[in-house]
């Protein structure tokens, strides 16, 4: 059980910016990833047919031996985790945006989240304020065409300013201190949404944070891998193979060496 890997799965290659905080964290690892390219995005599509590929996607990792899923994908998490942990044997890690952290230590009581509708629109989002925003202003922006343009792999100011700068400054005029990256995919472009926003403004997302939970429930199933050696990523996705390998190249330049496209 200790040597299988983890699995993990996203609409697309977003939940790879998660699978690098697991890499980090826990190196040991064999990891094997699905991103649902046929099917993204996932956040412009009703919730029940939202679920319905995440049982996909976890039947495609749990074919592969996976001893733990991380839902890669805050819009498959909120649409489909509680019913993942009901149907399969396996744990599950899902996302939440990391609401909680930006409240704590916002200066000007003002956050904003960068999200996909289906996320923004989803009851734990809502559970999310309720819990932890009391006293502060969060301010939701949902991002069409951000998930695209990480998909092509066009992360570079110049491809994603404009985009960008439609979403990220109207939060900036309502004062903001705290960004929260409501997505996977966003992650990849935090550098430009940082030149953005500038230095005033903290951008967090959750990759390190569903790393260490990852390592929290290995742990406490005893599941951990002692291999020595850095373990194996392995991709798969459901969509353009060719698409997909120039995209992760694209990517992972410079993050990540030790992975495998393989055939799905």
């Amino acid at each position: 059980m200790s040597q299988a890997p983890i699995g993990a799965f996203d609409s697309g290659v977003g939940g790879l910016s998660v699978v690098l905080a697991i890499r980090q964290l826990l190196p040991g690892e064999d990891l094997v990833y699905l991103a649902d390219s046929a099917h993204c995005p996932y956040g412009d599509k009703p919730l029940e047919e939202i679920r319905e590929l995440a049982f996909k996607a976890a039947e495609f990792l749990l074919e592969r031996g996976s001893k733990l899923i991380v839902v890669a994908c805050n819009t498959a998490s909120a649409a489909a985790l509680a019913d993942l942990r009901s149907r399969y044997p396996v744990p599950f890690v899902g996302m939440v945006p990391a609401v909680k952290p930006a409240t704590l230590s916002t200066a000007s009581r003002r956050v904003g989240v960068l999200a996909t509708r289906a996320t923004i629109q989803a009851e734990l989002f809502a559970d999310l304020l309720s819990q932890f925003a009391e006293g502060v202003e969060v301010y939701p922006q949902a991002c069409p065409g951000l998930v695209e343009l990480v998909e092509a792999g066009r992360t570079d100011l110049a491809h994603s300013e404009q985009l960008l700068r439609r979403y990220v400054e109207p939060l900036l005029e309502k004062g903001i201190d705290r960004l929260v990256l409501g997505c996977t995919h966003y992650p990849f472009l935090r550098a430009s949404i940082e030149s953005i926003v500038g230095p005033a403004v903290s951008v967090i997302d959750s990759g390190a944070a569903i790393a260490r939970q990852v390592q929290r429930v290995l742990e406490s199933r005893g599941a951990l891998s002692n291999r020595g050696a850095v373990g194996v990523l392995r991709l798969h996705t459901s969509g353009d193979r060719e698409l997909f390998k120039r995209t992760v190249r694209a990517l992972l330049d410079g993050r990540e060496t030790f992975y495998e496209l393989a055939d799905s």
